[in-house]
């Protein structure tokens, strides 16, 4: 079961198709899927939770906590809306592919993929790669 929420003014577009991409790539790691929560927000929302929970000052596109349970997927994601758009016009794509990239990036980590080092940010960015590929309603 996957939830969306917002604390802020930004609403998500194809929630339906959304999540159900979303648990394709779940049971494409031969994983279940549990219950997932997004919550999407400002920067200053991130940046206090970043704060409070990790002891990092910094702002960041996405926070993730795994509550992971054996082989069942679960957990909450928070996304900065605002650090998107910004990733997005750096990197030169468009705001909603971003999105699905940082969303996924999200999942991913709760199927135990890293990027602490090179190596796994080069695995990883190929897996978010595969994953935004499956994606069937675009």
């Amino acid at each position: 079961m996957i939830e969306f929420y917002s604390e802020t003014d930004f609403s998500l577009e194809q929630k339906d198709e959304v999540a159900s991409w979303i648990l394709e790539v779940i049971r494409s790691e031969e994983l279940e899927p549990g219950e997932l929560i997004y919550v999407f927000c400002d920067d200053e929302y991130l940046h206090k939770l970043n704060v409070d929970f990790l002891d990092h000052d910094t702002y960041t596109d996405i926070l993730s906590f795994d509550n992971r349970l054996g082989n069942q997927v679960n957990g909450e994601i928070y996304i900065s809306v605002d650090r998107v758009r910004e990733n997005a016009h750096h990197f030169k794509t468009d705001f909603i592919s971003e999105l699905h990239r940082v969303m996924i990036h999200g999942i991913l980590h709760f199927c135990g993929y890293q990027d602490k080092t090179e190596a796994e940010e080069i695995e990883m960015r190929q897996m978010e790669e595969r994953a935004l590929a499956q994606r069937r309603f675009l």
